[in-house]
């Protein structure tokens, strides 16, 4: 009885695993084309089997389209190397078929080379003023007509700039693979709440190890000073998912900040950028600390992990208490957050861009989405491009939460720090957690003397976040 089921057991293994066996040898065959590649048809086989795997191979990342060139006329030629086809070339060719003031163009795309018979490439194709898309299965020359130009300044641009291509790097079903991971970051469920975690440690080695419960301090109000500073981390519904992709581009391990600030009568009070007010408007404010404390408490959704980094005593001699007061008085109920946050993790050409986003799809987004919501994107970038400009008039720094909490201006001595600082936890921070039931981490936290236009000419590429000294 053994014999037989060890040899059933061992057939069901062996018709299981062959047609992988077969995908892997023929796609590491070097005289021929593989007929089918184990990626293209992992979708058949069990789920079990292949998900495991497809997750393993896709990632958020792969919804970021890289781009590979732009074509504005017939001597301007591009090639480059695809997901499936190998050997690609484009030019751009103009005409007036549809009899109209600027005429349009047709986009030619010749594919050849396919690592395998069933592999595809897909494809974005912009200008400031459209995005299309198309894929590509078969090898031969494709193209793509655009029957008019929008108006004279689209084609002007595509004379002088042309139409960008950005190809999909993970084909089709990377795509969709890496949809899969992205759209739960932006759900406030557990499932979305997992996503996210999965997602910063795969993508920047966070940790997040549990904390002893109760996972929150009740602080004591005077052992908070002007000046002292606390960092936010939300991992759950949608800013907790805005706050991941945050945290991916520019090396932070927070997402967001907030001072606090005593008045002359020694009430406890917040002062935060981003606050929504009662019209869902965001603005810098200033809050009563039991309001604030009780917002995030009970009533933030998004599952808020918080630490207070009290300064260090020299530093906080140095507050200048009333001049804070006046600043942070005078730039209440004023809009803030994405238009100087957008662009203060930018500093370099090419060197703040996880791969494969860079300039090009920036520029091309920024460009589509000023026409299609031109409101919208005033609050994203024409304010921050004024600002940086001298255009306009808000004195906001751009400084990152990194920037921030590595100063070294806070607390080096832990037996300095108050009696309730992670008072219930077996591991002692070098700041004081005051809620959530991960462990927080702000790698580099105290470590840097501030210097002149600190940080404004810094790479910052994940995983490893590398920057040069005094950059």
């Amino acid at each position: 009885m053994f014999s037989i089921m060890a040899s059933s057991s061992s057939s069901s293994f062996f018709v299981r695993c062959f047609p992988l066996l077969f995908f892997f040898f023929f796609s590491h065959a070097q005289a021929v084309k593989s007929p089918i590649h184990p990626r293209d048809v992992l979708p058949l086989l069990p789920r079990q089997v292949s998900w495991p795997i497809l997750n393993s191979l896709n990632s958020a990342i792969d919804l970021l389209p890289a781009f590979v060139g732009s074509v504005s006329s017939q001597n301007h030629i591009v090639s480059w190397k695809g997901a499936c086809f190998y050997e690609n070339t484009a030019w751009m060719e103009f005409h007036n078929k549809s009899g109209s003031e600027f005429g349009g163009g047709t986009l030619h795309i010749k594919v050849s080379k396919a690592h395998s018979w069933t592999c595809l490439d897909l494809y974005l194709f912009a200008t400031p003023y459209r995005v299309t898309w198309d894929y590509y299965f078969l090898s031969r020359e494709h193209t793509l007509e655009i029957d008019k130009w929008e108006d004279r300044a689209e084609y002007e641009y595509v004379k002088d700039k042309g139409i960008s291509i950005f190809l999909m790097q993970a084909g089709m079903l990377g795509t969709l693979e890496a949809l899969w991971e992205v759209f739960p970051l932006f759900t406030n469920t557990g499932w979305g709440e997992s996503a996210n975690l999965g997602f910063l440690k795969k993508h920047m080695g966070a940790s997040f190890e549990s904390r002893p419960q109760p996972w929150y301090t009740n602080i004591s109000v005077d052992d908070i000073h002007s000046g002292d500073f606390l960092v936010i981390s939300k991992i759950r519904g949608r800013w907790g998912g805005f706050e991941t992709l945050e945290k991916w581009v520019t090396g932070s391990y927070a997402g967001h900040s907030a001072v606090f600030l005593k008045d002359s009568e020694g009430k406890l009070w917040v002062g935060e950028s981003g606050h929504e007010n009662e019209k869902g408007e965001d603005i810098i404010a200033v809050i009563p600390w039991d309001e604030w404390w009780d917002l995030e408490l009970n009533k933030d959704d998004s599952n808020p992990h918080i630490a207070v980094l009290p300064l260090h005593p020299d530093v906080r001699a140095k507050f200048n208490e009333t001049a804070s007061w006046e600043y942070a008085l005078s730039m209440a109920g004023k809009p803030y957050g994405y238009h100087n946050m957008l662009f203060s993790w930018i500093d370099t050409i090419d060197g703040n861009y996880p791969p494969p986003l860079d300039a090009h799809l920036v520029a091309s987004a920024m460009t589509v989405w000023s026409k299609m919501q031109p409101e919208y994107a005033a609050n994203l970038w024409n304010e921050a491009l004024n600002k940086r400009l001298g255009t306009k008039g808000l004195d906001l720094s751009d400084i990152l939460i990194k920037d921030a909490y590595t100063l070294r201006f806070f607390e080096n001595n832990s037996s300095q720090l108050p009696k309730w600082c992670n008072d219930a936890d077996n591991v002692k921070l070098p700041y004081c957690q005051i809620l959530g039931k991960y462990r927080m981490e702000l790698p580099g936290f105290n470590s840097m003397d501030p210097y002149p236009h600190m940080n404004e000419r810094c790479p910052s590429k994940p995983p490893k976040y590398s920057r040069p000294p005094n950059c």
